[in-house]
């Protein structure tokens, strides 16, 4: 089972639920994505499509063929264009907290029309780096306590600033939405998903709907369930739930 992070975070968004789903037999990888975490930031742009090459590469080093896949915020992103690039490497996939580059994500990034303002700044991956250098806690901070529950601990907060501060980090984290434009381009043009798809959020997370009329045009068996008490973290928030979530999804019908 491979766990995609998203942004402001690493793989440690995924560290309460890991042991629970290593007990029930999976062998969970959550990797930390190009440009974050301990990953290497490169220089230049990338695109969700190379961050898939990157989990491509990854899941055939570590011996593995085929896995059950979960991304989350910009990690949705990243799987579906993985699961589009390359469709043997994935048995199930799970969508969630996101909106998806070329199904509806354009739609949100516009502020004049009541789209969020942080997908321009970041965007700009440069300046947005330069005039955050420094501040890096005042501005993290903030996307940490809205987004969470309670799930992201302090000590999680700790490990995060950790990384974040790394040379070239903020970079590398904004680098995610630089090319969001042209990831929806690609993504339009990759083709409809085979593979049964689960659009998961939290309770209090971003709303369902547009991921999930996303994921309806963009793969082809669609079903959605909601993990209560949880916000965008939801698998910090409530890990039970959602490692009973994804396994019944991974072992079972989809639709059950």
């Amino acid at each position: 089972m491979v766990l995609v992070h998203g942004w402001p975070f690493t793989w440690v968004e995924w560290r309460a639920v890991m042991p629970l789903l290593a007990e029930r037999g999976y062998t969970v990888i959550a990797p930390d994505l190009r440009g974050s975490g301990d990953s290497s930031v490169p220089a230049g742009r990338w695109t969700k499509r190379d961050e898939a090459e990157d989990l491509h590469q990854l899941l055939g080093h570590l011996g593995h063929e085929r896995a059950f896949v979960a991304g989350t915020d910009v990690g949705t992103m990243t799987v579906h264009a993985w699961a589009q690039a390359h469709p043997d490497d994935i048995s199930r996939l799970v969508l969630s907290e996101a909106f998806l580059p070329g199904y509806g994500l354009e739609d949100h990034m516009n502020p004049a029309a009541g789209g969020s303002w942080h997908f321009g700044f970041h965007a700009q991956s440069e300046l947005a780096a330069l005039l955050t250098e420094g501040k890096e806690e005042q501005y993290l901070s903030g996307f940490w306590s809205m987004m969470t529950k309670g799930g992201i601990t302090e000590s999680d907060r700790a490990e995060l600033l950790r990384a974040y501060t790394r040379p070239h980090a903020m970079r590398g984290g904004f680098e995610h939405y630089a090319t969001l434009v042209d990831d929806g381009r690609t993504a339009r043009a990759g083709g409809v998903l085979e593979m049964p798809v689960l659009v998961l959020n939290g309770e209090h997370g971003l709303p369902q709907h547009v991921l999930l009329e996303g994921a309806r045009q963009a793969a082809r068996e669609v079903s959605a369930d909601i993990i209560l008490g949880a916000a965008h973290t939801f698998a910090a928030d409530n890990p039970h739930a959602t490692a009973e979530r994804l396994a019944r999804f991974f072992t079972t019908n989809p639709g059950i």
